[in-house]
């Protein structure tokens, strides 16, 4: 339904506020907590040394030999789907299980569900945190739409992390723009400077070399400096490097598990805030799809039928394989010449072999497939070539994605380009990045590459005005009457009502997809009951990715949420005796203030002849 049926709007001129100056954080500590499809951590900071940021002590189990600041997102239910245990705990009594038991729990991985406890913040406060202290920061893909977010927040609140009376204490951040608050306070000895690394066409071994012995050495570094758990941001804006001044601009491509968020920001006065310059865009480019490469791969060597077959019986052997292939994934690079061995599971091998009656080997062979071999420790060997063939897609779409991006008039002349993620730590990812755009930008990846978002969160809850000024992501409005002109209008929009003629069906909007919407900038809508009595007004929200449409029944064009707005009792009008006024009451006009500026929709109202607040709300999720 259009706004015709519940109210009539008067435009309003969107009025920007001014830039605010950054405030005080009115809480004493802020946790972030980094949800990726691959693994989730968390970090936090007290407001009385916000420039120490902590980061997890632990999480029960854990790989050896690897200090394991996130954990693997996997969730493991009970066969009654009751909560068992979360990320390494999980993993590894999925692990332990009888085979047949398995079967009949419900083992979850590479989501973004799960919130940790605050247990751990509490042991290193001096005294015990009250609810209220505490102020929460979550991580989303800056390509997630409004319902992706508020089903976070919805989910926070069912956890009990915050209440829904308190909205201010739980803050959406989306990670390429976590990651760029983080980056722009860098210095010379945090990053890789992929531009000091020659460029080449080929892999060999000895041009590698640099690239690989930098990276590790900046690993090795990270690797020491995680025995702390904390880490300290450097005060004051100043510069990144002498190059890095206000006023320049930078890319920032977060290359995760699940998927690959691109922004664009100027480093602004005062106070090096951030500007949003080109609409966040990305896609499912992540370093899951060269898993499930690997996946296809087996397919095409054992048949489908087997490798289906296998993860229905065999599942916990099956999460084992892929791990094993997660940690050989990593060592992956353009240089290595020896192939990388995947242990098979015994149960795999064994399976194999009842199943079809012949080896494993002989299945190799069989396939014709060259690029892997058979090692008879009883591994699989891919050669670089079968390496190459399991990245080669999924790098292809992140390169083609950050190229189509820098031709934008609005991107190009960026000097920077900031890597970061997880699977920003592939030499692969790297490599190919640094070969196709190295020569127009300089490449950055910073040491703590895979902790960037989870810091920059922790800096974004200690100050959410740093960033100024976004990009909207759509085009928002609602449909409302405008009178109908002949000739502009089509006739299937005329409606005749009070004796005049209207256009039904046209869209108002709120904001253009693109457009620059300033911190504290809004948007001001009135509306009017359409009957006396009346305590609730429910108006459809329509959204469109183009800017060109006129109606909201226009191909591309869907209804997306409601605002609603909970009408008090009116007051009873000047000089009325016991509730009974003199003449006809007064329509009421409810004005209803919505800002686009920040990372989530808000939306607030009052009633203008009596001045009260109206409880009102927006809602994405209800479609």
């Amino acid at each position: 339904a259009t706004a015709r049926n519940d109210c009539s709007i008067t435009p309003l001129t969107p009025s920007p506020s001014p830039v605010r100056p950054r405030m005080a954080c009115p809480f004493s500590v802020v946790i972030a907590i980094d949800f990726g499809t691959t693994s989730s951590g968390y970090a936090f900071s007290f407001t009385q040394d916000s420039e120490a940021i902590h980061m997890m002590k632990r999480w029960e189990g854990g790989d050896p030999g690897v200090a394991n600041q996130k954990s693997p997102t996997c969730l493991l239910l009970t066969p009654d789907l009751r909560f068992h245990s979360f990320g390494f705990a999980a993993r590894d009594f999925y692990h332990d299980l009888d085979p047949e038991e398995a079967r009949h729990w419900l083992y979850f991985d590479k989501f973004k569900m799960r919130i940790h406890s605050t247990s751990e913040v509490k042991d290193q406060s001096s005294s015990v945190l009250e609810g209220d202290e505490i102020r929460w920061v979550i991580t989303v893909p800056a390509v997630w739409r409004q319902p992706a977010k508020q089903f976070m927040r919805e989910a926070a609140y069912l956890a009990g992390l915050v209440s829904p009376d308190c909205p201010e204490q739980l803050l959406i951040a989306l990670e390429p723009e976590a990651a760029s608050i983080y980056c722009r306070k860098l210095r010379l000895h945090q990053v890789i400077d992929l531009s000091m690394q020659p460029i080449t066409n080929g892999l060999e071994l000895d041009v590698s070399r640099p690239f690989d012995s930098s990276f590790r050495q900046a690993r090795e570094q990270l690797r020491r400096s995680r025995h702390s758990r904390t880490f300290l941001v450097e005060s004051g804006t100043g510069e990144l490097w002498s190059e890095l001044q206000t006023g320049d601009r930078y890319v920032v491509a977060d290359c995760g598990g699940g998927t690959v968020d691109l922004t664009v920001h100027q480093i602004e006065q005062p106070q090096g805030t951030l500007k949003e310059l080109y609409k966040a865009s990305g896609g499912p480019y992540g370093a899951v799809g060269v898993d499930l490469a690997f996946e296809a791969m087996l397919c095409q060597i054992f048949g489908e039928d087997f490798i289906q077959s296998f993860k229905a019986k065999r599942p916990a052997a099956w999460v084992d394989l892929m791990i094993a292939f997660e940690a050989r994934k990593r060592t992956a690079s353009p240089g290595r010449t020896n192939a990388l061995n995947i242990s098979l599971p015994f149960s795999f091998i064994d399976y194999y072999k009842r199943h079809r009656g012949q080896s494993v080997e002989a299945a190799l062979r069989r396939s014709n497939m060259n690029i892997v071999k058979w090692s008879s420790q009883g591994m699989l060997q891919l050669t670089q070539e079968a390496m190459n063939e399991l990245f080669q897609p999924t790098i292809s779409k992140i390169v083609k994605h950050i190229e189509e991006l820098m031709i934008k008039p609005e991107v190009r002349g960026v000097r920077f380009l900031f890597l970061v993620g997880g699977f920003a730590e592939s030499p692969m990812l790297q490599k190919a990045v640094q070969k196709a755009l190295g020569r127009t930008c300089r490449i950055i990846i910073p040491h703590d590459v895979g902790l960037t978002i989870l810091k920059g969160a922790v800096l974004f809850g200690l100050d959410p005005t740093v960033v100024r000024v976004r990009r909207c992501p759509l085009t928002y409005g609602v449909g409302v009457l405008n009178r109908f002109v002949e000739g502009r209008h089509p006739r299937d929009k005329l409606l005749i009502k009070d004796g005049r003629e209207w256009c039904t069906d046209i869209l108002d909007r709120f904001v253009s997809v693109d457009q620059s919407v300033a911190l504290g900038e809004v948007v001001r809508r009135s509306y009017t009951p359409a009957r006396l009595g009346q305590r609730k007004i429910i108006i459809n929200i329509y959204c469109t990715a183009t800017d060109d449409v006129t109606y909201i029944c226009d191909p591309g064009v869907r209804k997306c949420g409601t605002i609603t707005l909970d009408l008090p009792e009116p007051l009873p009008p000047p000089g009325a005796v016991g509730g009974a006024g003199a003449g006809t009451p007064e329509r009421r006009e409810i004005r209803a203030t919505m800002q686009f500026g920040d990372t989530e929709i808000k939306v607030t109202a009052v009633d203008v002849m009596s001045n009260r607040s109206v409880r009102a709300s927006i809602d994405f999720l209800s479609n």
